[in-house]
C-alpha cells in the first residue's frame, strides 16, 4: 500500500492564485515514493474561486484533488480539510505563493528517517531565499513565538509559520477550536501537550506577499494570537 501525504490548501478568495499553486503542487516529486492527495476547502469565496477550482480539476482528472465547499464562511477550513484526509501525513499549504512546495521533501525527511512526529518550516533559519518585506511583522511574529516558547517550554524559531508536516493520527487526535490567525497558537500548544511527541524544525524558503498583492492577516490577527498564546498556554483547553 502507498504512504500519501495529505495538503491541505484552504481558499478564501484566492481566484487569481489558486491554479499557480496547485501547479507548483502537481510538479512536486516526493521522497520514498510517497504520493500526493490534494484537499481543497473553499471557505464561501465571494469571488470566482469555486469555479476556478472546478475547471482546474476537470483539466487535470489524473490528479487527486478533493474539493469542499463551505456552505458559508466558517473560518474553519483547515479544521475541515484535517478531518477530510486520508494520507498518513499532512500539511498545510496557503493558497498563496508565499511558501515553496518544492520544499515539502525538507519537512517529510526528519518523519520518514524516524526522528520526528512534526516538522516545522522556519523563515527564520537556513539559507533560502527570503523576500524583504515588513519589519514589524517580522518583530510581531518572533515575540509571539517566543511567547509561545515560553508557556510551551518549546524552543521553536517561527511559531507562526504555514508550514507544519505532521503525522495525521497526531492531527486528528487534537481537538482545534480556533479559526485564522488563531490556529497556530492553538495547534502548537496542544502538540506541545502530546505526550512524548517529538518536534524538529527546517529551514525553508519565504516569498512573502504585499497588502497590494493580496496578504489578508492584520494587526486584530496579532492580537487573537497573543489571546489564544495565553488562553492555551496557560489553560489545557
Amino acid at each position: 500500500m502507498e504512504t500519501k501525504l495529505s495538503i491541505l490548501i484552504p481558499a478564501y478568495n484566492e481566484e487569481n492564485t489558486i491554479h499557480l499553486i496547485l501547479d507548483k503542487v502537481s510538479k512536486v516529486k516526493l521522497i520514498r515514493g510517497l504520493i500526493k492527495e490534494i484537499v481543497i476547502v473553499n471557505d464561501f469565496s465571494s469571488d470566482n474561486t469555486e469555479a476556478v477550482l472546478q475547471k482546474y480539476i476537470a483539466e487535470n482528472s489524473h490528479l487527486d484533488i478533493k474539493l469542499y465547499n463551505q456552505d458559508k464562511n466558517k473560518g474553519a477550513a483547515i479544521r475541515k480539510a484535517i478531518e477530510l484526509a486520508t494520507g498518513e501525513y499532512l500539511i498545510v499549504q496557503d493558497a498563496d505563493l508565499e511558501y515553496d512546495p518544492e520544499e515539502y521533501n525538507l519537512l517529510l525527511k526528519p518523519v520518514l528517517d524516524g526522528f520526528a512526529d512534526v516538522v516545522y518550516g522556519s523563515r527564520f533559519i537556513g539559507g533560502n531565499a527570503h523576500r524583504i518585506l515588513f519589519f514589524w511583522h517580522s518583530i510581531g511574529n518572533k515575540f509571539l513565538t517566543r511567547l509561545s516558547n515560553m508557556f510551551n517550554n518549546l524552543n521553536l524559531t517561527d511559531m507562526e509559520t504555514c508550514y507544519k508536516l505532521m503525522r495525521s493520527d497526531v492531527a486528528k487526535k487534537i481537538q482545534l477550536k480556533e479559526n485564522r490567525f488563531g490556529f497556530e497558537p492553538e495547534l502548537t500548544a496542544k502538540l506541545s501537550k502530546v505526550a512524548n511527541i517529538r518536534i524538529y524544525e527546517v529551514g525553508i524558503s519565504y516569498y512573502g506577499r504585499t497588502y497590494d498583492e493580496g496578504k489578508k492577516i492584520g494587526w486584530k490577527d496579532g492580537f487573537r494570537a497573543l489571546y489564544c498564546i495565553l488562553k492555551y498556554g496557560l489553560f489545557n483547553m
